[in-house]
């Protein structure tokens, strides 16, 4: 059967619509219909419910049409596309069980989407395709133990997988090395022998800690991952790195670009003796004696702020770089010390005392300029009726000022090859990768870190290390792209598109996915991404 329009034209110029239910038959001379019954006097939708069921769709009542299991999905599908792109669960293959391996890939993922202590993975997954997208039960418990025992599972693993890394992300030799270290503080004593206490980029002296050193290429992908204890010398890190580079990757030709804190004499004698480049930020106190030992006309040209300034000295190569910004930056900050330095001083001047002691209140007035860092912008004596007094060092200061703005630059990479803008180019990639290190910390929340078993707490920095190099490879094809926006923080408003299915009655309908808002739609389509979203998964 099925709904008829049927026009008739009037003699008055109106045409009736009149809506007939038909049903066909077919008699021995060919196919016939009949009517049913007449419906146009029905309500319009009444009329369309009718025509609509007729043509065989089911149609239920409202308070029985129910949204089913509405998923967090959109950074997840972002996630699942990459991991099939770059080919990462080949790299798994060989580990554990296959739901060892998804719980493996569900803690990577929930390192870029929600990081959390593997007590809280259940909870945070509530609510999301996290079990779905690696593989696993809808209904998956996201244990502790079974987690950890899927974290076991990456030891002895871990140098064929880091190589293979290594061959997708670069299939030509790297030829630009940044190195930086950072460090990772526990809560409790940590595992013995690793937790040491050192000197913490946390700020946190009071806790025990490891020390990450990364190398990576001038993108920020990362190469390598090394986990040291908590109270290595940064100075001795730099020859094992350049032995496993050479062992595990074949790294033989390279420039190595580190910061200050690597550069001693061993270190680039070592660099030198292996026909290695590098390039390496001196202290500021190397810079004044450089300077210091340049002649008057160079000494000059350091007041000419756009250039860099390019020195041979003694047989020795340096750049002298720097800017306005870097200027008002260095400014801002010595005045700051020396008006804290000052008002603690006057602070100290005017508390009364009934018994100076002349040996304790200078001890006192040292340790204060020493916490504010100002104590060598300042001379200061106390008398013997026990007066504080105290004037600024006007010369160094002076001095300092003059030099605002810059920092000294080390290379033994000749002209030829590596120009003065080319050195300046690779230490301001390192400071990109010390920004990276942000990155890997908050937003992937290596600390502070629980564990307790040492192996344990180097396979967590490892699954953290591969969370960042899938982060860094689509970091990289985005920003070709155009895009600025840090990866973790788009794949966590991407989780805003979610996943759900119909529940009609007694029947489930297929999946479908929220609308996704203009806005969101059209940077889905700079990045390529829309396809992702077209249509549901197929389950």
């Amino acid at each position: 059967m099925f709904v008829q329009a049927t026009k008739s034209a009037r003699q008055n110029g109106k045409t009736y619509v009149s809506y007939l239910v038909r049903e066909s038959f077919r008699l021995p001379s060919g196919p016939r219909s009949r009517t049913v019954c007449n419906i146009t006097d029905l309500p319009p939708d009444t009329r369309d419910l009718i025509a609509a069921s007729l043509k065989g769709q089911v149609f239920l009542p409202a308070g029985q049409v129910q949204l089913e299991a509405a998923l967090d999905y959109g950074g997840l599908a972002v996630l699942n596309d990459g991991w099939s792109r770059f080919r990462l669960g080949e790299l798994f293959a060989g580990i554990g069980s296959a739901r060892q391996r998804g719980l493996l890939q569900a803690t990577l993922y929930s390192r870029l989407l929600f990081p959390c202590a593997k007590l809280s993975l259940a909870q945070k997954a509530q609510g999301t395709w996290l079990a779905q997208a690696c593989g696993l039960e809808a209904q998956e418990s996201f244990n502790e133990d079974d987690i950890y025992t899927a974290m076991d599972q990456l030891t002895g693993h871990w140098v064929g997988l880091e190589k293979q890394l290594y061959q997708r992300a670069f299939p030509q030799a790297v030829r630009l090395v940044l190195y930086d270290l950072t460090s990772v503080y526990f809560e409790g004593k940590g595992p013995e022998h690793l937790a040491q206490y050192g000197h913490s980029r946390d700020h946190r002296s009071d806790r025990p800690q490891i020390i990450l050193a990364v190398a990576t290429d001038t993108e920020g992908l990362p190469l390598h991952v090394s986990i040291l204890r908590g109270n290595r010398n940064d100075t001795q890190t730099l020859q094992g790195l350049l032995q496993t580079l050479r062992r595990r990757f074949g790294i033989t030709e390279a420039t190595f670009v580190f910061d200050g804190g690597l550069s001693s004499r061993i270190n680039l004698e070592a660099l030198t003796e292996a026909k290695l480049g590098y390039v390496t930020r001196l202290s500021a106190a190397t810079l004044q004696t450089l300077v210091a030992e340049l002649a008057l006309d160079k000494q000059l040209e350091l007041g000419d702020q756009p250039r860099l300034l390019e020195i041979s000295h003694q047989g020795k190569r340096y750049v002298i770089a720097g800017g306005p910004w870097r200027q008002q930056r260095d400014q801002d900050r010595r005045q700051s010390r020396i008006a804290k330095a000052e008002a603690e001083l006057k602070r100290l001047a005017a508390v009364p005392r009934k018994k100076v002691d002349l040996q304790k209140l200078a001890s006192q007035v040292g340790r204060s300029l020493q916490r504010l860092k100002a104590h060598k912008y300042f001379t200061y004596q106390v008398e013997a009726g026990g007066q504080l007094r105290w004037e600024r060092k006007e010369e160094l200061i002076a001095q300092e000022t003059q030099q605002d703005g810059w920092y000294l630059l080390h290379t033994n990479e000749p002209i030829e090859r590596c120009a003065a803008e080319q050195v300046l180019a690779h230490y301001k990639g390192l400071l990109d990768v010390e920004e990276a290190f942000c990155e890997l910390k908050s937003y992937l929340e290596v600390r502070p870190v629980y564990h307790r078993r040492p192996d344990r707490v180097v396979n967590h920095v490892r699954l953290c290390f591969l969370a960042y190099w899938l982060s860094a490879r689509l970091g990289g094809e985005w920003r070709a792209k155009g895009e600025t926006e840090e990866v973790p923080r788009l794949l966590r408003h991407l989780q805003t598109i979610r996943l759900g299915s119909l529940r009609m009655g007694k029947r489930v309908e297929h999946a479908l996915m929220t609308q996704i808002p203009k806005n969101m739609n059209q940077q889905l389509q700079k990045l390529g991404l829309a396809p992702l979203f077209a249509a549901p998964p197929k389950s």
